[in-house]
């Protein structure tokens, strides 16, 4: 069981670098440093928003609307945050103790 803690918490960091790859992307169209007619950046992002979206739907649900700032990522990565550094490791300790 443990093993599968230590995977969970694998991917979770993934995908943590995930949502980061993805915000740092977002960033570079906004300020048109990065030009989305190139193939491979409109399939990376196109990748990641695959990845991510299903992540940000629901919280998008429940947040409100902040016009052109979205707050989904950040719920994201707290929730993240959260269940690496207090859920994961509260489990494993009862799976031992």
């Amino acid at each position: 069981m443990i093993a599968i803690l230590q995977i969970i918490n694998l991917l979770l960091g993934l995908l943590l670098y995930i949502i980061i790859a993805q915000a740092i992307l977002s960033w570079l169209i906004a300020f048109n440093v990065i030009n989305t007619s190139n193939d491979f950046v409109r399939q990376l992002l196109y990748a990641l928003d695959r990845i991510t979206e299903p992540l940000y739907r629901p919280i998008r649900r429940v947040l409100p609307d902040f016009g052109a700032l979205d707050l989904s990522p950040m719920v994201v990565i707290l929730l993240i945050y959260i269940l690496r550094t207090i859920v994961i490791p509260n489990i494993a300790m009862s799976l031992l103790g």
